[in-house]
């Protein structure tokens, strides 16, 4: 029992150490650094619902290479062999005698379907359409995974830049609150003023843990979008410079490329095709099969006297034949098939519609988040300004005793709050004007 026990404590010791070995290995061949490009190229190749979707496409492609075959004669080789045992009358002594035999039945059979309305070759065609949708469904999905990393990159480095920022508001308030403690010391200030010091340096780390939490979720959900390992660090770069300020397209020009490029839309139009496809393979159900076929076949008995090959020979046939089928009645299975298939274009139709409407709606709402965010960030930049200036008029009258503690409180929070405005307005200039160039076709880039 004992050495069972040593055992599987060895096999798992060594598992795990292949799984550690694995992971290091594979992370070794990560960037370092991650840039936004190489984010979204990642993503492509590793995201497993973009993978799933090209595994889609892959099954289609055999569909159709199934249909094309269709087209071909088949080609089928049959052989029998069977014994017989059986009581047969004997009309010479009379009674009846035992008798066994041996025979052999081999064919090849062939066959071809000439005519059928123009069903297999509206089949292939159709199978080319959803080839081509599935390649766009896929693309699409790449689309929403790319707004999906830039919304979750440019959150990382907004929590990042806030929290460097939050730190030199930490490095300064205990700076404040030693110079406090020597006041109140030397009975300067009174007791309450360097507890509201106190106070402040406690809601100020207290900020700093808060904003690093969530650079740290941030970037938990990046890595979850990009599938990469549960122990790999990630750390993304950032750029020189972000620009948030940028003339915008109008809106009907960006509507109009993204209906003219966008691959959801360019797949409901093949779906609506493929529909049309299906209604004229609907309608082939009511028109007659040719179907040419062709046998060769022969077999033998050991009742016989005669040799193996003779009887091979005497057998052999050959029978060539066309078989025209005519669809009289079938209980509205083809009228039913028909009507159906009509519904479904009309649905296509409606999807092809929705699918314009949902995706203009989606570039009017980028287009309006734009203009809200650039003001928004005009605005916040000469609220910032201000701001800055008095906390620095409120830092130097503190220093020389000029202001009390609870009006330079005060002037520090609104300054916290002008920051933290500033820097969320900055990035939500950048994410809207990123997507809303997106959206008109251009690539994501910082």
């Amino acid at each position: 029992m004992r050495s069972f026990m040593i055992n599987t404590l060895m096999a798992i010791l060594i598992i795990h150490s292949v799984r550690i070995r694995a992971q290091t290995i594979e992370s070794n061949q990560l960037p370092t650094v991650w840039n936004l490009e190489q984010c979204i190229a990642y993503s492509k190749q590793q995201n497993i619902q973009i993978n799933t979707l090209r595994l889609t496409t892959k099954s289609t492609e055999q569909d159709l290479l199934l249909s094309k075959a269709a087209k071909q004669p088949n080609l089928l080789g049959n052989a029998s062999q069977t014994f017989t045992n059986a009581k047969n009358a004997d009309l010479v002594v009379g009674g009846f005698q035992t008798q066994s035999s041996f025979a052999g039945n081999y064919s090849l059979g062939s066959s071809m379907v000439l005519y059928n309305g123009g069903y297999l070759n509206n089949d292939v065609r159709q199978k080319e359409l959803f080839i081509k949708s599935a390649q766009f469904n896929a693309d699409a999905a790449q689309n929403s995974i790319t707004i999906l990393i830039t919304q979750a990159y440019l959150t990382i480095l907004l929590a990042k830049e806030n929290s460097v920022y939050l730190n030199e508001i930490v490095t300064t308030s205990k700076a404040q609150l030693k110079l406090g403690e020597l006041k109140y010391n030397a009975g300067s200030i009174a007791k309450k003023d360097f507890v509201l010091l106190k106070a402040q340096l406690a809601t100020d780390n207290y900020n700093l843990v808060v904003s690093q939490n969530n650079e740290r979720q941030n970037t938990l959900t990046l890595k979850q979008l990009l599938q990469l390992p549960s122990g790999y660090n990630l750390n993304i770069q950032k750029p020189e410079n972000l620009t948030t300020t940028l003339p915008v397209i109008n809106l009907e020009d960006a509507q109009k490329i993204a209906l003219e490029q966008r691959p959801e839309i360019k797949s409901s139009l093949l779906e609506k095709e493929a529909a049309d496809l299906e209604l004229l393979k609907s309608k082939a159900s009511f028109k007659p099969t040719l179907t040419a076929s062709g046998t060769l076949a022969s077999g033998y008995s050991d009742n016989l006297n005669t040799p193996f090959v003779s009887q091979l020979d005497n057998n052999f046939y050959q029978r060539v034949g066309l078989s025209l089928t005519i669809p009289v009645f079938n209980n509205r299975i083809a009228r039913t098939s028909v009507e159906k298939s009509k519904i479904a274009i009309d649905q296509s139709k409606l999807d092809l519609t929705n699918t314009e409407t949902v995706l203009s709606q989606e570039v009017e709402q980028a287009y309006i988040n734009v203009l809200n965010a650039q003001s928004q960030f005009t605005a916040a930049n000469e609220q910032l300004d201000a701001n800055t200036e008095n906390y620095r008029i409120a830092n130097e009258q503190l220093r020389l005793g000029g202001i009390n503690t609870v009006d330079y409180l005060l002037e520090k929070n609104l300054y916290v709050q002008a920051f933290q405005s500033f820097i969320q307005a900055k990035y939500n200039a950048v994410v809207s004007l990123k997507i809303y160039d997106f959206y008109k076709g251009d690539p994501i880039k910082l």
